[in-house]
């Protein structure tokens, strides 16, 4: 599919797109980001979750030119969490730029908005109907855009905002560049699309692959990011897969965590893009061989792995796009024999699980995260089976006559229990502390108005809510610090105190709000 590099882009948009860890573009990137470097309109069809924002996000940063106090893009988000999404997006791909970025969307106080578009703003983000108001208003000019995106067009259809998107896109600059996705076309759509796009308009079509999982049972484990790898651990721990792949998404997340399950004893490598053809051809021929439990490896490097009876495959992070799941799941499951594929979310990635879920039509279960006394009762099953085979196949003769010495100063299940114990200790990888680490407490998200930019950071917020409300660490979840606003994840006890005691309270020297979010977990 070739690289980033080889697609035109500037070496800022790059080294952004470095940062994030994408190693290869999606198929959607590989096709749309020439054709707007180029200056053409597009219509691009595709799923959700094909990695769309990065399409049109990074040529239009390689494109922009700065004017003081124009806007130069616009782009149309159905939802409030959408263009929160694609925002904070856009800021990753912008790392390396001086690109000013401001979503706006209802349900937050205008004046504050108004207040940062006359600051002055490259890009705006925001729901139809916010923009609308302020062009309304004479905050938001049109006239000198360079690019507008319609993003999830349908979405925007369904919900009731065509008129207010042809206003828009009426009293934008004619001149413009023009971006519109849709995963559906309806007439609609069509005819905005003919009536305001310019006729040499490319259309790209990302095809629905049949994404077929259905002999492989798929599960996900809700954790706490800071729990993430001792999560990882209890599930190995517990479910002693003979063969798995793990899934990360960068190649320094491979290369940590394979030192991290080194250290603690599984037999684990890595692979991916950095490594030379023998380092890999190596590791693979390992793994075939059997020599090796656990491959740790991103979506690229795993393109040529064929290994029969992968029993497990565990996506450490979540991939890029719908069909990176489902190559990945592919790989256990293979002739007709059952395979199980494992996903680790945070609170805040459940989103990008759902969607994952709708476009591979299956169903993605939940389970709870093994507790310690599920680990003891795995390997106890495991350590008895052991004990009954080797008592049967009676190549434990030699033994007991040692035994008979022990029999001599000590109870004999005494002696047992110390044996089993020291198996248990020697198979155990992790040093476990708490029985149970899983999200099983009811939290509720919050959405604050303070952010990365006004240098706020998860301690500082802690000792806010503790100052402010005689709020604990303990009833803290998820701490999502976003550009402009941030999520926090809190029990329903504080989510009460905190919004009786903290909204119009300085935090980073500005007067916060705090909502319960529209978010969802699921």
């Amino acid at each position: 599919m070739g690289k980033f590099n080889e697609l035109g882009l500037n070496e800022n948009i790059l080294k952004a797109i470095d940062d994030m860890g994408f190693e290869e573009p999606s198929k959607i990137q590989a096709e749309v980001i020439p054709v707007l470097l180029e200056g053409y309109d597009a219509i691009g069809q595709a799923q959700t979750g094909t990695g769309k924002t990065l399409a049109f996000g990074a040529p239009l940063l390689n494109n922009l030119v700065r004017e003081p106090g124009k806007i130069n893009s616009l782009i149309l988000a159905p939802t409030r969490e959408l263009a929160i999404q694609v925002n904070d997006e856009l800021a990753r791909i912008a790392k390396y730029t001086k690109v000013k970025l401001l979503p706006v969307y209802g349900g937050q106080p205008i004046e504050r908005q108004i207040r940062a578009i006359k600051s002055g703003v490259d890009i705006i983000v925001g729901t139809p109907g916010r923009v609308m108001d302020l062009m309304r208003r004479g905050i938001i000019d049109l006239s000198y855009i360079n690019f507008l995106v319609l993003d999830e067009a349908d979405e925007m259809l369904n919900m009731g905002f065509i008129e207010d998107i042809e206003y828009i896109v009426k009293n934008s600059n004619s001149e413009r560049q023009t971006m519109l996705f849709s995963a559906t076309m309806p007439d609609e759509i069509k005819k905005l699309a003919k009536r305001y796009m310019k006729a040499e308009t490319k259309h790209i079509t990302i095809a629905k692959n049949a994404m077929t999982v259905s002999t492989i049972g798929q599960f996900y484990y809700e954790i706490k990011q800071k729990d993430r790898f001792e999560s990882l651990c209890r599930i190995l721990d517990v479910d002693e897969p003979s063969t798995a792949i793990i899934f990360c998404k960068t190649k320094k997340g491979v290369d940590e965590l394979v030192g991290a399950m080194q250290a603690r004893g599984y037999s684990v490598e890595g692979m991916h893009g950095d490594m030379n053809q023998n380092q890999r051809m190596n590791t693979l021929r390992k793994f075939k061989e059997g020599n090796l439990e656990f491959l740790v490896a991103t979506d690229v490097a795993a393109r040529g792995i064929d290994v029969e009876n992968v029993t497990h495959v565990i996506n450490y992070d979540l991939p890029q796009d719908v069909e990176s799941y489902v190559h990945r799941i592919g790989r256990t499951g293979r002739a007709r024999k059952e395979g199980v594929a494992y996903t680790l979310v945070t609170s805040r990635e459940y989103i990008t699980l759902k969607q994952i879920e709708k476009a591979t039509k299956s169903k993605i279960k939940r389970k709870e995260i093994p507790t310690i006394d599920d680990i003891f009762f795995a390997k106890y099953k495991n350590i008895f089976t052991r004990v009954k085979e080797t008592l049967e196949n009676e190549d434990y003769k030699r033994f007991v006559p040692l035994a008979a010495d022990l029999d001599e100063e000590f109870n004999l299940v005494d002696v047992a229990a110390a044996l089993m114990k020291i198996v248990y200790d020697k198979e155990v990888s992790f040093e476990y502390t708490e029985n149970n680490i899983g999200s099983d407490t009811n939290f509720i998200r919050l959405f604050i108005t303070v952010g990365r930019k006004d240098r706020l950071n998860p301690k500082i917020l802690l000792q806010f809510f503790n100052q402010t409300a005689r709020v604990n660490k303990e009833d803290i979840g998820d701490i999502d610090i976003l550009e402009k606003f941030s999520f926090v994840d809190v029990t329903e006890s504080a989510a009460k105190r905190i919004l009786n005691n903290c909204i119009d309270e300085r935090l980073c020297g500005r007067r916060v709000k705090v909502e319960v979010s529209t978010k969802s977990r699921g």
